[in-house]
């Protein structure tokens, strides 16, 4: 049963990843939605979520990107998706809700899988 349970941190970063690939790859078409630096900010954010991706599959740095990731997705709920689920909007309160389980899967991958703990401790 642990073999199985353990492909759920793998289950946790694939989406991540493919999401940060979307963000570089889409970032014209989601420029629109960001708050504020327009494709430059969706850019920063693919980066962002591909960067956690590649430091949980490898490894190092894994605590401080989740993190980092956590906080990521809490800051876009707020200041994307919170306006919008406030006003009986379903698709943005949809995304408030899949960002605050990503935030909340990073918290659980920074406290239970997290391997290199020189940055955060």
């Amino acid at each position: 049963m642990n073999s199985l349970t353990s492909l759920g941190k793998y289950f946790f970063i694939t989406p991540i990843l493919v999401f940060g690939i979307f963000h570089l790859v889409g970032a014209q078409k989601m420029a629109d939605q960001a708050p504020f630096g327009g494709v430059a900010m969706i850019y920063v954010t693919g980066i962002c979520l591909v960067a956690f991706g590649i430091s949980a599959l490898l490894g190092k740095f894994d605590k401080l990107a989740a993190i980092l990731l956590s906080v990521l997705m809490i800051l876009i709920i707020t200041l994307i998706h919170l306006k919008g689920a406030t006003m009986n909007n379903g698709m943005a309160m949809v995304s408030a809700l899949k960002d605050l389980s990503i935030a909340g899967g990073a918290m659980m991958y920074a406290h239970a899988f997290a391997k290199d703990n020189s940055l955060v401790g």
